[in-house]
């Protein structure tokens, strides 16, 4: 399903007279380093390519053919088209230069292509620059002097960097040249071993077709460059009835190179259909362009520092486009969303989701209807990201505190519209009781996560949370988490300026064992209450013993589950909003 999906959006793209994709068997490839010769193969200088400043830095993209998947002892035989890292075009280790190991692994990587660059110029005799990069190698010690220009220590710095060929004075790259069009088709074949290369039924397609033996790589950030979606073992027991790798599950080359091509240019730096949060990277698409698919990333991804409230404005605008029916039109689309993480050699995937464009706005709006709470203009913006919510209740507010587990299970929660696990109400419980503090966007998610919960588990019976002050709610945690703001705020009004309150010292035990710490409190309030004046006096009075009033006649719980707990959190902080509000007599802020 993932693999036709991909296919299905390869076709859709290249059929867009305005993308950028490229045609069968090349790709879009940064090369950084670019070796300058003369047309007798006389080495002139490096090019570096790269633009921008520091780390963000972006080497220049080529249209090349398509790099050929290669693994095992012999994977220095494969290589790639006029252009390929510095082990193969120069000789030099890809890993430790100083181990003999490498260095004869580099000399049969070189030898491997300068073989096929001998080829080639053979093929098309009359193509002067094919044979100028054979001349190249064919001088003595002209690679050496790559080594010696002011570009190079740059070059090696970072492992495996590609390099490719251009002729002064032509502007595009010899890797680009119009020849290498035509033979494209042979050329992958050739890549591969013949023998194995039958046709069989693609399971993609359908068609009967040449197979893929090995699949291209498709790499991700935090993975290893040579990752790839699909990978297949050899003489490992997974073998059956003599299929081999790609034989044992049949996908055509035309299907195989559709499909990487497609997921790479979703995953690459330019893509709008991606966003990342911890280590997993995720990409979305739809089969035609639609709202949600210009809209998504804001859901989730952390805002930009150019331009912090362009989530908000994307959201709001997502939001409305919902009640007033512009979305009506693409509501039978289909939508897709796909999870990855690194995992070793491989690329493991945390989740797949499919369905139409309806279903998703239908639950990413009840996402953050969930969150709906009572807000002031000291609060965040109205509409926050997954990634302003996760990073709320990490340590650090940074999220990579977060367990990764964690991030891909909200993400799945809200495409799904599931309870939320947890571990995410128990996490934010945690930074409440660290830090003292019940801050707008904690409230709202232990609220979501309540009436999630109470609205998916049908032998719940609990009160759903409101957005406000709830007077008729008469839960235990939701009562005494009522109290302690109170009484906190009773504290603050006899004692303006003061620097710590009874939240300092007393939230957690009173959010966990409300017994052992609220008689001790409510006698410290009488003391605070007679500096109040009367009629600030009497109002607290009243308050409290309102809330008394349905605590339980055997008294204060002993003890909060985890849910009570999240209940005396947003008691807690819908009071607070409450006493913030509210007046007497005429302009006298409680």
């Amino acid at each position: 399903m993932i693999l036709q999906a991909l296919y299905e959006y390869y076709q859709r793209k290249a059929q867009d007279p305005d993308s950028l994709i490229a045609p069968r068997g090349f790709e879009w490839k940064e090369i950084p380093f670019i070796i300058v010769i003369d047309k007798e193969g006389c080495f002139l200088h490096l090019e570096d390519t790269r633009e921008g400043e520091g780390k963000g830095k972006r080497a220049k993209q080529f249209l090349v053919i398509k790099s050929v998947a290669r693994s095992g002892a012999k994977s220095w035989e494969i290589v790639n088209i006029f252009w390929d890292h510095y082990g193969y075009v120069l000789a030099h280790p890809k890993e430790d230069a100083e181990k003999e190991k490498e260095k004869e692994q580099a000399q049969k990587q070189q030898s491997s292509f300068i073989k096929t660059i001998q080829s080639y110029a053979t093929r098309f005799s009359s193509n002067e620059q094919f044979a100028a990069v054979r001349k190249f190698y064919e001088i003595e010690g002209n690679s050496a002097k790559v080594f010696e220009d002011v570009y190079w220590r740059e070059c090696s710095k970072k492992t495996g960097t590609n390099l490719s060929f251009r002729i002064a004075g032509e502007k595009h790259l010899v890797a680009e040249h119009p020849d290498l069009y035509e033979p494209v088709e042979s050329t992958l074949l050739d890549a591969g071993d013949l023998s194995k290369n039958k046709n069989r039924v693609c399971l993609i397609t359908g068609e009967n077709a040449p197979i893929a033996i090995l699949h291209t790589a498709t790499p991700i950030l935090g993975g290893k460059s040579g990752a790839k979606l699909v990978g297949f073992q050899k003489k490992s027991g997974y073998d059956s009835y003599y299929k081999e790798q790609g034989l044992n599950a049949p996908v055509s080359q035309k299907a195989e190179d559709a499909y990487t091509t497609a997921l790479n240019v979703l995953l690459g730096k330019d893509s709008h259909n991606k966003y990342r949060l911890g280590e997993t990277s995720v990409v979305f698409w739809s089969e035609k362009p639609t709202l949600i698919e210009s809209t998504f990333p804001f859901i989730f991804e952390a805002p930009s520092k150019d331009d912090p409230d362009a989530n908000v404005r994307a959201i709001k605008s997502f939001y409305d486009s919902i009640y007033t029916g512009k979305l009506t039109e693409e509501e039978a689309v289909r939508f897709y969303v796909l999870g990855l993480a690194p995992n070793a050699a491989r690329i493991s995937v945390r989740f797949w989701k499919a369905g139409t464009v309806k279903e998703f706005s239908e639950r990413i709006l009840q996402h953050f209807e969930d969150l709906s709470i009572i807000r002031d203009d000291r609060d965040s913006k109205e509409f926050f990201s997954l990634f302003n919510l996760l990073t709320t209740i990490a340590f650090q507010y940074k999220i990579d505190n977060i367990p990764p587990n964690l991030v891909s299970a909200v993400m799945q929660s809200i495409l799904d519209g599931t309870p939320y696990p947890t571990s995410m109400q128990m996490q934010c419980l945690c930074r409440i009781k660290a830090q003292q503090k019940v801050s707008y966007i904690r409230a709202a998610i232990l609220k979501a996560y309540l009436n999630r919960k109470n609205r998916n588990i049908n032998y719940l019976k609990e009160r759903d949370i409101t957005m406000g002050l709830d007077l008729e709610n008469i839960n235990q945690g939701y009562l005494c988490g009522r109290l302690f703001a109170v009484l906190e705020k009773i504290q603050e009004n006899a004692q303006p300026g003061i620097n710590s309150t009874i939240r300092d010292r007393y939230y957690g035990a009173a959010s966990t064992t409300p017994i052992t710490v609220f008689s001790r409190l409510l006698s410290l309030s009488n003391h605070h209450r007679e500096k109040l004046s009367y009629g600030s006096k009497v109002y607290y009075e009243k308050m409290i013993q309102e809330i008394l009033g349905g605590i339980d006649s055997n008294g204060m719980p002993a003890h909060l589950s985890l849910d009570d707990q999240s209940r005396f959190a947003i008691g807690y902080y819908h009071q607070r909003k409450a006493l913030w509000t509210s007046r007497i007599n005429d302009n006298e802020t409680i």
